[in-house]
């Protein structure tokens, strides 16, 4: 039997030998999983022998890492905003870049709104909204029934009230808005085949698929939106490296006012957003 220094010690050489990176945090991470306490506890019992049945268990989560598996998809969980998701194979992972779509969309929110999220996925942004402004309301909107499962899943388990629709796009969406956000499908489908496997074979393809040149879902939702946003209300999209230009100029053409390209912290476009032209006021 191995000791719980033996054990991290293998799970690390195991995922080097097999090119995942930050081996030596995820050999840790899924140790933590299985034992269920933190560093803490292991560095007071690191010498002690591990059980046969937590050793089988971490061997077999090793197995599934190493075969470039999301951590997140093994463990079920992931963090965004501050707050755990459940996730699955049938959502997209959140992420830290969407982040800034989530602090651009607070910045702009009152707090009544009513926000609309399509594509919501594992309801993460929408839930962070609300949970960052709790007496607005929102409804997620997404065409996979199983995202959606996943999502008023995280509605129940964060106690966060907020209404889940399966709808493509705008096709179910009842009444206005005073904020629209997405993060749509935007990979080009010549590029999927060359993303790292844990995106290309684990994340849904129907969350990924932009069409031929990554744009197809950013047309039909400025197409579409202008119909359910309230005078002043904005439309705040995730976008990918390279297609800040074509959005800025497709909600220019679209009559937005307020045009604006967000940076990442690695200084890449990653949020697009744009405002509702307001109804003047004559007296």
């Amino acid at each position: 039997m191995s000791t719980y220094v033996d054990l991290l010690s293998h799970g690390r050489q195991y995922l080097q030998q097999r090119h995942i990176l930050d081996a030596e945090l995820d050999a840790w991470y899924l140790l933590e999983y299985v034992i269920g306490h933190d560093r803490s506890w292991y560095f007071l019992h690191m010498k002690e022998q591990v059980p046969s049945a937590v050793e089988d268990t971490y061997e077999s989560l090793l197995r599934h890492r190493g075969a470039h598996r999301p951590l997140q998809q093994i463990t079920g969980k992931a963090y965004f905003m501050g707050l755990e998701f459940m996730v699955n194979e049938h959502v997209l992972i959140p992420r830290q870049d969407t982040e800034i779509l989530v602090e651009e969309a607070l910045k702009r929110m009152s707090e009544h709104a009513r926000i609309l999220d399509l594509c919501t996925g594992s309801g993460c942004i929408l839930l962070s909204l609300l949970y960052n402004k709790n007496k607005a309301e929102g409804i997620g909107i997404d065409i996979s029934k199983e995202a959606l499962k996943v999502a008023r899943q995280n509605s129940c388990e964060l106690n966060i009230s907020a209404e889940f629709v399966q709808s493509d796009l705008f096709e179910k969406a009842d009444g206005t808005f005073d904020l629209i956000v997405s993060n749509p499908p935007y990979i080009p489908a010549k590029v999927i085949a060359g993303l790292m496997e844990e995106v290309r074979d684990y994340e849904p393809h129907l969350a990924l698929d932009g069409g031929e040149d990554g744009l197809d879902f950013y047309r039909k939702i400025v197409a579409q939106a202008g119909a359910y946003l309230n005078p002043g209300g904005w439309l705040i999209m995730e976008i990918g490296q390279e297609q800040g230009e074509d959005l800025r100029q497709m909600l220019s053409y679209a009559g937005y006012e307020e045009i604006e390209v967000v940076q990442d912290l690695a200084g890449l476009d990653r949020v697009v957003l744009g405002r509702m032209h307001q109804e003047e006021i004559h007296v």
